[in-house]
C-alpha cells in the first residue's frame, strides 16, 4: 500500500496531542490513544484468501457457461446435446482454474496487476486447450468436436477471463485503499529491529498488510515512541485488548531468535488471541528450509501460531451450524413448546432466561436458556454456582436442567451466529470458583475464546459438564476445550454432535 495510511496519520497526531499516553497506559486498561486508534478498525475485513477462492469459482462458472452458450448458439438451443461437449467444456474450464492456481495467478499481487500478467493468463488458457486437444486425440475423439466452436470459445473465454481480472484489480485496489480487504498487523517489539522490518514490508508494492502500530514493554530509551513513522501504542498487556477491539489478523514479533527467553515470555501472553502470530526472520542469521517460512512479499516469517478455524474452514463450520441448528429446531420444537407451557404453569416470570457470556474473541454475547430458577432468585452474573437441591431452582427447572432441555433455545443462538453448534461452552462473564474468576484460576483460560463458543463441546461429552465447583474441574474443562480448538475438523464436530445425546444420559453432574 503506497499511500499513507489514514490511521497512521491519526496515530501520529494522537501521540502528539495526548502527550505520551501511548507509551504509558492508563491504569486498569488500554490508554486513550490506543483505544481511539483501535476504534477505527472495528469493522471486519474481507480475507484475501476468501476473495481469491470466490474468484476461482466465478472464473470456472464464467468459462463453463460461456462455452455452453456458444455451443447452444452453434447447434441450436433445443437440439440434442452430446455428453462429450459439456464434459470437455467443464474439464477445460476446471483445468484452466487449476493452472492459474499453480502459476500463482490468484495471488493478490497478481490480481492487482492483470496487464503485467497478460502473457501468463494467455499461456494458461492456451495450455488448457492444448491439453484438452491432446486428450481428445489420444482417445480418438478429436473428429467429434467442432474446431470453429472451440476456436470461438478460446477467444471469448480469454476476453471474459481477462476482462474480469481488470475489474477485480480495480475492486481490490479500492478495497485495499478503504481498508475493506487487508490483513491488519501489529509489530510486537520496537527499536531498530522493528524499523528494519517495517521498511522491508513497505518495500513490497502489492502486499495486503496494514501495520496498525507497535507495542513494546520497554521504555522510550530502548524502544522509541515512533518507529518508521508508526507510534508505540502501549505495552504487551494493552496489546491484547487492542487486538480484540481492532480485529487484528496478525502479530509480527520483531525480536531475534537469540532473545529466546523474551520471545517465549511474549508468546505466553499472546497465544490466547485468535490471530496469526509470526516471528520476523528477515534479520536472523539462522537459516531454515524454505518450507519453514511464510512470506509477506519477499519478507520471510516463521509461523508460530495460526488462527484456528479460519477462511474456508469458517465457511464450512458456519454452514454446518445453520443446517444442523435448523434441523434441531424442527426436531425439538414439540419439546420446546411443552417446556414453555410447563414453565409458565409452574412459576411466574418469562419463559426464556437471557445471560451475558463470553463469546468469540472475548466479546460479550447474550445466550438464551429456558428459565429454570424463580425470577426473583435468578443470578444473571452466575457468581453463585447452582448446587444440588438448590432452592433457587423450580420444580420444572430441576427436570429441564438435569436433561439439558433448558439449553435447547441455544439452537437459535447457533442459527443466528452468536454461538456455534459445537465449541467450548460459553461461561458467564462473572463466573467464579472460590471467589476467583475462571481466568484467575486457569493460566491461558481466554484461549478458549479463540473460536466461537458452542451449544455442546468436547469437554461436555467427556464428562466435564454441570457444576464447576473445584479449580480442577475448570482446568480439565479448559484442557479439553483447547484440545478441540487445536484438532478441529468437520468430522470431529460430527462425532461430538452424535455423541452428545448418548452422553447426556449421564446426569450425575447436572442439577
Amino acid at each position: 500500500m503506497n499511500e499513507i495510511d489514514p490511521a497512521r496519520r491519526f496515530s501520529l497526531d494522537a501521540v502528539r496531542n495526548f502527550d505520551g499516553l501511548a507509551a504509558s497506559g492508563a491504569a486498569g486498561g488500554m490508554n486513550e490513544v490506543a483505544r481511539q486508534v483501535a476504534s477505527q478498525y472495528r469493522r471486519d475485513t474481507m480475507s484475501p484468501i476468501m476473495v481469491s477462492g470466490v474468484l476461482r469459482m466465478v472464473e470456472f462458472a464464467l468459462l463453463f457457461l460461456s462455452g455452453l452458450c456458444l455451443y447452444f448458439h452453434h447447434v441450436g438451443l433445443f437440439n440434442y446435446l452430446p455428453w462429450q461437449y459439456p464434459l470437455a467444456i467443464a474439464s477445460a474450464s476446471f483445468l484452466a482454474v487449476v493452472l492459474l492456481d499453480v502459476s500463482d495467478s490468484y495471488q493478490i499481487s497478481a490480481l492487482m496487476r492483470p496487464i503485467a500478467n497478460f502473457g501468463r493468463i494467455l499461456l494458461v488458457w492456451a495450455g488448457a486447450f492444448a491439453l484438452m486437444a491432446l486428450t481428445a486425440f489420444a482417445m480418438k475423439m478429436s473428429e467429434d468436436y467442432s474446431r470453429l466452436l472451440f476456436g470461438n470459445w478460446f477467444v471469448v473465454g480469454f476476453l471474459l477471463l481477462f476482462g474480469l481480472r481488470l475489474v477485480m484489480s480495480k475492486l481490490i485496489r479500492r478495497w485495499a485503499r478503504n481498508g475493506r480487504m487487508e490483513r491488519r498487523a501489529v509489530i510486537v517489539g520496537g527499536g531498530k529491529a522493528a524499523e528494519v522490518l517495517i521498511r522491508s514490508v513497505e518495500k513490497q508494492p502489492y502486499n495486503d498488510i496494514r501495520i496498525c502500530g507497535i507495542f513494546d514493554d520497554r521504555g522510550d530509551k530502548r524502544s522509541p515512541p515512533i518507529v518508521a513513522g508508526y507510534p508505540k501504542l502501549g505495552t504487551i498487556s494493552e496489546l491484547i485488548e487492542f487486538a480484540r477491539i481492532a480485529r487484528i489478523d496478525m502479530l509480527i514479533v520483531s525480536l531475534p531468535l537469540t532473545a529466546e527467553s523474551r520471545v517465549l515470555q511474549l508468546l505466553k501472553k499472546l497465544w490466547v488471541l485468535p490471530v496469526d502470530i509470526r516471528l520476523s526472520a528477515h534479520s536472523n542469521a539462522l537459516q531454515f528450509r524454505p518450507r519453514a517460512y511464510s512470506y509477506i512479499g519477499s519478507v520471510p516469517m516463521l509461523d508460530i501460531f495460526d488462527k484456528p478455524i479460519n477462511d474456508w474452514d469458517s465457511v464450512a463450520k458456519r454452514a454446518f451450524d445453520i443446517i444442523f441448528s435448523f434441523i434441531g429446531i424442527i426436531v425439538f420444537s414439540p419439546v420446546m413448546l411443552v417446556t414453555a407451557v410447563a414453565i409458565k404453569l409452574d412459576s411466574k416470570g418469562p419463559v426464556l432466561f437471557k445471560q451475558k457470556r463470553h463469546g468469540f474473541n472475548n466479546e460479550t454475547i447474550e445466550v438464551y436458556k429456558f428459565r429454570s430458577m424463580y425470577t426473583d432468585r435468578s443470578d444473571p452474573t452466575a457468581k453463585q454456582t447452582v448446587t444440588k437441591n438448590d432452592p433457587r431452582v423450580t420444580r420444572v427447572g430441576r427436570f429441564i436442567r438435569k436433561t439439558s432441555i433448558d439449553e435447547l433455545p441455544q439452537f437459535f443462538n447457533s442459527l443466528f451466529g452468536s454461538l456455534s453448534l459445537i465449541g467450548p461452552r460459553p461461561h458467564a462473564i462473572a463466573a467464579q470458583s472460590h471467589n476467583l474468576l475462571y481466568n484467575e484460576v486457569v493460566d491461558g483460560y481466554f484461549a478458549r475464546h479463540k473460536v466461537k463458543p458452542g451449544v455442546t463441546g468436547w469437554a461436555q461429552i467427556n464428562g466435564w459438564r454441570g457444576e464447576m465447583d473445584t479449580n480442577e474441574k475448570i482446568r480439565m474443562r479448559t484442557e479439553y476445550d483447547l484440545y478441540y480448538i487445536e484438532n478441529w475438523s468437520l468430522l470431529f464436530d460430527l462425532r461430538i454432535l452424535f455423541l452428545t445425546p448418548v452422553r447426556l444420559l449421564n446426569t450425575e453432574n447436572a442439577y
